[in-house]
């Protein structure tokens, strides 16, 4: 297996880039549209265990828009051959350290989409 090959590290970092903008401008189509719409696609938050891609809709839709802004450090992105990545960071918002891990998949018909997510908060 070949690992961060340099055209789908291109299009991850692409893709990832574009879930932050939507994340913290609160574009839940966006945000929607990058999470597979799947049963199976599943989403663990600091204080929620979402199970499939309605779950996970119905909540983005419900979210404030309020204090979403945040800071980045140490992503690490990794591709495994040309159509599985996975992409983690920490991040700073409103003085609380944070984690964020994405398993994201290729598929032919949509592109890069995220199957699993879990955000949790450190311990104050």
């Amino acid at each position: 297996m070949e690992f961060d090959l340099p055209e789908p590290m291109a299009e991850m970092q692409a893709a990832f880039a574009e879930y932050e903008r939507a994340l913290v401008t609160n574009d839940v189509e966006t945000l929607q549209r990058l999470f597979r719409k799947d049963a199976r696609t599943l989403r663990y938050g600091p204080a929620e265990n979402l199970y499939g891609w309605e779950a996970i809709a119905a909540f983005r839709a419900a979210r404030s828009p309020v204090g979403l802004a945040r800071t980045l450090e140490n992503t690490v992105i990794t591709t495994y051959g040309r159509d599985f990545a996975t992409a983690n960071t920490e991040f700073l918002r409103s003085g609380r350290r944070g984690r964020q891990s994405q398993s994201w998949v290729r598929f032919p018909e949509e592109g890069w989409r995220i199957v699993a997510a879990h955000v949790s908060l450190m311990p104050e």
